[in-house]
């Protein structure tokens, strides 16, 4: 049989998962054994089988390594978590105020209304294939008229369905970056960001947030960073681990410093419209006249359903800046998972348009009263020093180390906190912020309440005040 080449085009036309095959004679030029880069061509031998333009020699041994990426994606959290030694006390039940999960104690389920509307989906049978990778246009279109404003409207076209805001967000830094650029991001900040971006060769660099201004950025020294392989600035709002929820003002003046060094922006607003009653914080692009926005939310926070996985981005171009490049991008980097699940994408509709207003007031309501009570123990407790937040479902707390001598630092604070108390909060030093730790309000009140009993018993066991000598006294 003749062992001439031909080549075989991958056209991705196929119908249910087949893709049609297009044999292609190799042209005079065409080097055997070579595929065509990024066309999804392969030159094979007629058989079928993939063969190497040079022989090689076959390997000697075993050796089969972890990709670079796969070396190179490290979460914070876990890695300080993982290394603590976590024994709570026998004698007392173990109170976790470290998991950003509200189902975790099945006081906060989601509405009725949002049950329904999967059942509802499963029981039509429609959809239990494939969607479109972006999602279904009906779906599309829905989230599209929720957001839509007349700042910034929004049609189908302008959305993508993910698989959670966490896939949202790796498309979205996916889509702005090359390796070698660089993306700020908060301090303290979510991890995953740098999760991200660092597993893809990005480099990360933190701007600060203020804990005296109530978490507002520090604009001056963010600016300070850019440079001209900033590809993309994070913007958390309202914020995880914070809590803060930034004003109209605020926002305004972090788009100026985007606008001027032309720097687009990707607003992490999956706790969008979580802000605490007397508070008010528009979308980002909503304010935006020049600077184009990639928002990326989901279901996970407000409608306290993090496991069914459904995020979404907007996109919010100004002026043609993305032009289809960018939408072109997300499209090609959601076809490597087909998309978010399908159930939920057919449910979408019925859970934004039929979820009461009730059930987001009560949730709010709860979060703000459990964030007053936590605000309220642990501000007369010395040595600690929280922040009171204005949304989402977090209180940072602040450690006077030099009060606690026992201790190195918030690691080390929080580790024994567990040992001797059995409350487990995250040291911030998972956030890249030490000498803080991070509560999670979602717990049940009466645990909120033991749980700063507890606190405050821990603190007053190892607190130490710090006697000033006389040449501190002199001057």
């Amino acid at each position: 049989m003749d062992s001439k080449a031909y080549l075989l085009q991958m056209n991705g036309a196929g119908v249910h998962g087949k893709t049609a095959v297009q044999p292609k004679p190799l042209s005079g030029t065409g080097v055997p054994g070579k595929g065509v880069p990024g066309s999804g061509m392969h030159h094979v031998n007629v058989n079928g089988s993939l063969y190497p333009a040079k022989a090689k020699s076959r390997r000697q041994r075993w050796e089969v390594k972890a990709s670079e990426m796969a070396n190179n994606t490290l979460n914070p959290i876990r890695a300080i978590v993982d290394g603590m030694k976590l024994t709570p006390n026998p004698d007392k039940p173990m109170i976790a105020l470290s998991i950003g999960d509200p189902t975790v104690f099945g006081n906060l389920p989601t509405d009725d209304a949002v049950l329904q509307a999967i059942k509802d989906a499963i029981d039509s049978q429609k959809y239990n294939g494939y969607a479109p990778s972006v999602g279904y246009l009906k779906s599309r279109q829905a989230v599209a008229n929720f957001y839509s404003c007349p700042e910034a409207p929004l049609e189908a076209e302008d959305v993508v369905l993910t698989s959670g805001c966490s896939q949202a967000i790796e498309l979205a830094i996916s889509v702005l970056c090359n390796p070698g650029d660089n993306i700020l991001v908060p301090c303290p900040g979510f991890s995953l960001y740098k999760t991200l971006a660092v597993s893809m060769g990005i480099e990360v660099k933190l701007y600060n947030l203020l804990p005296e201004k109530s978490w507002e950025i520090d604009l001056q020294q963010m600016e300070s960073l850019i440079d001209e392989r900033t590809s993309c600035l994070i913007v958390t709002n309202p914020s995880n681990p914070c809590g803060s929820v930034f004003s109209k003002e605020h926002l305004q003046k972090i788009l100026k410093v985007a606008s001027k060094h032309c720097v687009p922006v990707l607003a992490d607003e999956i706790y969008s419209d979580m802000v605490f009653p007397g508070c008010n914080s528009p979308s980002l692009a909503s304010l935006s006249s020049d600077v184009p926005v990639v928002s990326c939310g989901g279901l996970a926070k407000r409608w306290l359903v993090p496991g069914w996985r459904m995020g979404w981005i907007l996109i919010h171009d100004r002026n043609e800046i993305f032009g289809s490049e960018i939408r072109q991008g997300l499209v090609k980097l959601s076809q490597r998972i087909l998309g978010a699940c399908t159930i939920v994408q057919g449910a979408l509709e019925s859970i934004l348009n039929n979820t009461p207003q009730s059930f987001y007031s009560n949730t709010v309501s709860f979060l703000k009263s459990n964030s007053e009570i936590c605000f309220g123990e642990l501000s007369t407790v010395p040595g600690l020093t929280p922040v009171m937040p204005s949304g989402a479902m977090y209180l940072m707390v602040g450690i006077e180390m030099k009060h606690f001598p026992d201790f190195k630092n918030d690691v080390d604070f929080t580790e024994r906190l567990v040992t001797e108390q059995s409350v487990f909060c995250l040291p911030a030093s998972a956030f890249e912020y030490p000498n803080f730790f991070r509560i999670v309000v979602t717990v049940p009140e009466r645990m909120m309440v033991e749980a700063c009993a507890r606190i405050r018993e821990f603190c007053r066991c190892h607190y130490r005040p710090v006697h000033r000598d006389s040449n501190d006294l002199d001057q």
